[in-house]
């Protein structure tokens, strides 16, 4: 059984845009993963609301991505692949980024990985870094018009990151949308699509 790791935030977890709280577990994009590779493999979801690629968050605290990883990698190893789409929490205002500052972040979690022991036989885990789709204007006050336009320029510097790094790559603006109800999160429809989608690639990636 090949063991996948999901390393991500709010959509990750699988929080509806209506503010309802959490989908029901099969309606979210890692069980559809799940149920699209089957028994062969282990999915485990590591979803966190507001989590950053590396920034300490002043005002939630304790969302450092980088802090995260060091123990997930520690607590799941041996590890096939990891999947790692963070990055949109550091568009928030209040920490005054760039889309190439924010890509700098996610690639120094990609190091991580790839220095790691946390594979199989002690080698580093395959890595498929996802851009986050475009947000859009948001009901959550902590994202401006900047955040929103900055959005747009994630994917070209997450590529170039997967290519300096010889690591996979998903835009996955190229697959789902952003929820005109608050602008971040994803609708049901969306999360199966993207489910399917990863599905497809992780069995590329393994020969499967």
């Amino acid at each position: 059984m090949k063991t996948v790791v999901c390393f991500g935030d709010s959509n990750t977890w699988g929080y509806m845009p209506s503010g309802e709280g959490r989908y029901p577990f099969k309606n979210r994009w890692t069980s559809v993963l799940q149920e699209k590779l089957g028994n062969e493999f282990f999915v485990i979801p590591e979803g966190l609301n507001g989590r950053t690629t590396v920034f300490e968050d002043p005002v939630e605290g304790d969302k450092c991505g980088l802090t995260h990883l060091v123990t997930i990698l520690e607590s799941h190893k041996p590890i096939d692949l990891i999947l790692i789409m963070l990055g949109t929490n550091d568009l928030k205002s209040r920490f005054g980024l760039n889309a190439y500052e924010i890509a700098q972040g996610a690639e120094r979690l990609v190091k991580l990985v790839k220095k790691s022991d946390a594979g199989v036989g002690g080698n580093a885990p395959e890595i498929i870094l996802v851009s986050p789709p475009p947000i859009l204007k948001s009901i959550f006050l902590c994202f401006d018009e900047q955040s929103v336009k900055k959005s747009h320029d994630l994917s070209g510097y997450y590529a170039e990151v997967a290519k300096v790094n010889k690591i996979y790559f998903l835009d996955a603006g190229d697959i789902v949308k952003s929820s005109t109800v608050d602008g971040i999160h994803w609708e049901k429809e969306e999360h199966e699509k993207f489910g399917e989608t990863v599905a497809g690639k992780i069995k590329e990636i393994m020969g499967k």
